[in-house]
């Protein structure tokens, strides 16, 4: 595991010293001290990284204190230069077919710096602005007695020490005003430590909902630590479910709540010294689920979906992309989307249905542009034919 992190570490350092280096020739010339300078501001940009990975390694648990100085300041200061690559790039290619590659990055850096501080101001409101999305889920395979029932869905809470409690306030406000029938927390309960579940379990443990509060295994819950993660989420009174399926019974008609491992399980499996990594099993997930009955399957990853739509699965509820946390809903468009073919929103696909939530909160440093979190609020609709929309 520490060898695994440690090569982590190197390659961040060896990516964010090109990006310095890349950004930084076009404005070395402007800085006191030339290379000695940039060197310095690198070093300490990256510096709090060390402090991030030795409290993973040794088990250490930094405070609210450090997680909103140190480490925000080492994403903040990457997210800025790395954001800068994409911009400087193009002008360089630009300014050297009029014979100024230098000048045009020169002036990309030095006007591009200040817009992204700008972006990351509204990212950092953004991230602060709670939106409950209803949706309705129309089901030509739904029971007619399991029509109306009503599912609250939360994903990637990332919650720790430093999580706005007034944020998860609201939270929890938005989940019991909706008197939902289901409560799924559908992965990445905590935010890269298992005592971030304390702080979750005292703002969202009191929830409940007639049918159960279930929850499934994220990638940040893998690599936190599953076992301890775990335990957590069933001393606040969670129903997890791992390549599992529970019977649950609405007006006297039975169908089936399933939950998947997650991706991150697979890789983490061979660190695991308790056997709990939560790798999925997608025919284990299923196999408890009788043929020709309804069930839901939740699935943190929605590069699932597609094995979990070959078996005809009716509803499947994601998360992990954020959106990419920065997204134009109006065009369908997301960062994560650059890199995920199902990125963002609701599909469909042989009569299988996938919703990927935004996510309630955020990772890495507090910034939304266009994806804001939200807490989902489904009602199940028997429909004549499959799809997800505004209710």
């Amino acid at each position: 595991m520490r060898v695994a992190y440690l090569a982590f570490f190197a390659v961040l350092l060896v990516f964010t010293g090109i990006c310095w280096l890349l950004v930084g020739s076009f404005v070395v010339g402007d800085l006191p001290g030339g290379i000695r300078t940039l060197a310095a501001l690198w070093l300490a940009s990256v510096a709090p990284a060390t402090l991030l990975f030795w409290n993973v390694i040794t088990g250490g648990y930094p405070s609210s204190f450090v997680r909103c100085t140190l480490f925000r300041f080492f994403w903040y200061s990457q997210f800025l230069v790395v954001m800068l690559v994409p911009v400087v790039v193009p002008a360089f290619v630009v300014g050297v077919l009029f014979g100024s590659g230098a000048g045009f990055g020169r002036y990309a850096v030095l006007w591009g710096a200040p817009l992204l501080v700008v972006l990351g101001v509204w990212g950092y409101f953004g991230s602060r602005r709670l939106v409950v999305r209803r949706l309705e889920v129309r089901l030509p395979t739904l029971p007619a007695a399991l029509d109306g029932l009503v599912i609250a869905q939360m994903t990637d809470h990332h919650v720790g020490p430093h999580t706005s409690r007034r944020h998860l306030a609201r939270v929890a406000d938005a989940v019991r005003a909706a008197k939902p029938d289901i409560i799924a927390h559908t992965g990445d309960q905590v935010d890269d430590y298992p005592r971030d579940m304390e702080v979750f379990a005292e703002h969202l443990g009191g929830l409940t909902a007639p049918l159960g509060v279930f929850a499934i295994a994220g990638n940040h819950d893998v690599y936190a630590g599953w076992a301890k993660v775990r335990a957590g989420l069933e001393r606040m009174g969670a129903r997890v479910l791992v390549n599992a399926a529970e019977r649950l019974t609405y007006r006297g008609t039975d169908f089936w709540l399933a939950g998947t491992g997650d991706p991150a399980g697979t890789a983490m499996a061979r660190f695991s010294r308790d056997g709990m990594s939560p790798a999925p099993d997608i025919a284990k997930t299923l196999s408890g689920v009788p043929a020709g009955a309804f069930h839901i399957v939740l699935a943190h990853n929605p590069l699932l979906w597609p094995a979990l739509a070959k078996r005809g699965v009716p509803l499947t509820l994601s998360g992990h992309t954020h959106w990419g946390q920065l997204a134009i809903p109006r065009l369908n468009w997301s960062l994560a989307g650059v890199f995920l073919r199902h990125a963002m929103g609701a599909y469909e696909e042989a009569g299988s249905l996938l919703y990927i939530g935004a996510g309630t909160n955020y990772w890495g440093i507090p910034f939304r542009i266009g994806a804001p979190p939200e807490v989902v609020i489904l009602t199940l609709r028997a429909a004549a034919r499959p799809e997800i929309a505004a209710a």
